[in-house]
């Protein structure tokens, strides 16, 4: 394992340098599972790193172009030497434009919605047509999923990420714990549009 190999697989993934050195070794020197190895690590780490509080961090905005949208954020990571870091600030930024790119966003989480939205929403969907036939437990299966479904609409952390796709905000985020090495949690927003 030569020091180039542990410098680019650092540059690759931002993990620190020994833990570039054992992943390498760890996978004999095969890159690309080495990349495999932190990521697995990393998104291990960041499940039992987001009980940690989260006092420091930034506020950041995003007004789109032609300024009809704007949206205020409030990203907590746990201190300030992380707040200050490019990838942090990047990530605060990427959540603002997520807010901004998505029109029906209103909430972090699902933990975050109103139950008077939530019994709104099964209302509305327990007096479709298609559940009245169904015997009872498969009409409260079908139920609860096709509310749960349109609930993840309303909230940020369910979003496919405008920057990868494949990954929901949430799974990004945890992208960027591992990366830094710090819980990380989306305060509060708010979004602006103008004339509303």
């Amino acid at each position: 394992i030569t020091s180039e190999q542990i410098k680019e697989l650092r540059e690759k993934t931002g993990a620190g340098m020994l833990n570039c050195k054992n992943a390498l070794i760890e996978n004999n020197g095969d890159f690309i599972k080495a990349i495999e190895f932190i990521r697995e690590i990393g998104l291990y780490s960041a499940e039992k790193k987001v009980t940690r509080q989260t006092k420091q961090g930034v506020i950041t905005s995003y007004i789109h172009t032609g300024s009809k949208i704007g949206v205020l954020i409030e990203v907590n990571c746990e201190t300030d030497f992380v707040a200050r870091r490019t990838e942090f600030t990047n990530l605060a930024r990427t959540l603002a434009m997520q807010i901004a790119s998505s029109n029906s966003v209103n909430y972090i989480s699902l933990k975050d919605i109103p139950q008077t939205i939530v019994e709104s929403e099964r209302r509305i969907e327990s007096d479709r047509d298609d559940l009245k036939d169904k015997p009872e437990k498969i009409r409260e299966s079908i139920l609860n999923g096709r509310v749960e479904k349109n609930l993840k609409t309303y909230t940020l952390l369910n979003q496919a990420c405008i920057r990868d796709p494949n990954l929901t905000v949430e799974e990004y985020i945890k992208n960027h714990i591992s990366l830094l090495g710090e819980n990380i949690q989306v305060g509060k927003f708010v979004k602006f549009i103008l004339g509303e």
